[in-house]
């Protein structure tokens, strides 16, 4: 595995191993900065979302950077108040109007129940999906998945229209993995990406990861990424500081033995750092 290496989706479309997150990056040229950094070191997965309310700066640091758009993997997200079947239509023309693009890589259910549709969010889910495979089908867009997604989410999903979402992207870190959602995805060939990578710095207080960080000399956030990707997940570590944004992306030239993989996989249950599905509170 090195820095070129790819996952490939059901669907047989390929995706690098490693994204760019781009979570809580502010719109402007912090975002554009932080995309162009990225992509001119090595990068070529971004992952945005229209909640993130940066998607012209991600499109604009991917102009900016020079590499061709069809050399680069390019995520969005569906934000709750957009879901729907009319809705969902449209949310994804702004969004590609937003980020100057043609078409998206890969597009995601952001969470799978909005406040204001909890009564009937099976009717709710059923028609954004349905949209979704349209423009899936339409080549608008090259892979379609979702996030935050919980078993009986995905199958009420997959019961009413038998297309199996390709992604699911989840918090998963040290501490907080999910097996159970995991092993489930895996059962139906989806794969898992993970957000919130290293817990939003949770990690690092860990005696465990510490220990790891200074036998495989590689830091803290460089061991919990590297550890992801021996487990097959897709993470997607953010950053705005070059130094760090680097760092993320420099962990092909080691590898964590079985036995310390088992070890961090064996930590104590730390909980999340982000919302449950179910119960997610923010609609708009």
């Amino acid at each position: 595995m090195d820095q070129n290496s790819t996952y490939t989706l059901s669907n047989g479309v390929k995706i690098p191993v490693i994204g760019f997150g781009t979570w809580q990056s502010p719109n402007g040229e912090v975002a554009t900065s932080a995309v162009k950094a990225a992509l001119e070191m090595g990068y070529r997965h971004i992952d945005t979302a229209s909640a993130y309310g940066n998607e012209e700066s991600v499109g604009a640091g991917l102009l900016a950077s020079g590499v061709p758009r069809g050399e680069v993997f390019l995520t969005s997200k569906l934000w709750n108040k957009d879901h729907g079947y009319d809705e969902t239509l449209a949310a994804f023309d702004l969004t590609l109007a937003r980020m100057k693009v043609k078409y998206l890589d890969l597009y995601l259910i952001h969470w799978p129940i909005p406040m204001e549709r909890r009564t009937d969010w099976k009717d709710s889910l059923l028609g954004t999906w349905n949209a979704m495979i349209k423009l899936y089908k339409d080549g608008r867009i090259r892979a379609i998945g979702v996030s935050n997604c919980r078993p009986h989410h995905i199958e009420h999903l997959v019961r009413n229209t038998s297309v199996v979402p390709m992604v699911n992207q989840i918090e998963y870190h040290p501490g907080f993995w999910q097996k159970y959602v995991v092993d489930f995805c895996k059962e139906l060939g989806m794969q898992i990406q993970a957000w919130s990578p290293m817990a939003q710095g949770r990690v690092f207080h860990l005696p465990l990861l510490k220990e790891l960080s200074e036998k495989y000399n590689k830091s803290i956030a460089q061991i919990c990424i590297r550890w992801e990707l021996q487990k097959g997940v897709n993470p997607l570590p953010k950053s705005v500081t070059p130094a760090r944004i680097a760092e993320n992306f420099n962990v092909f030239d080691f590898t964590i033995s079985d036995d310390d993989i088992a070890k961090i996989d064996a930590l104590p249950e730390s909980g999340a750092t982000g919302y449950d599905p179910d119960h997610f509170i923010y609609a708009s």
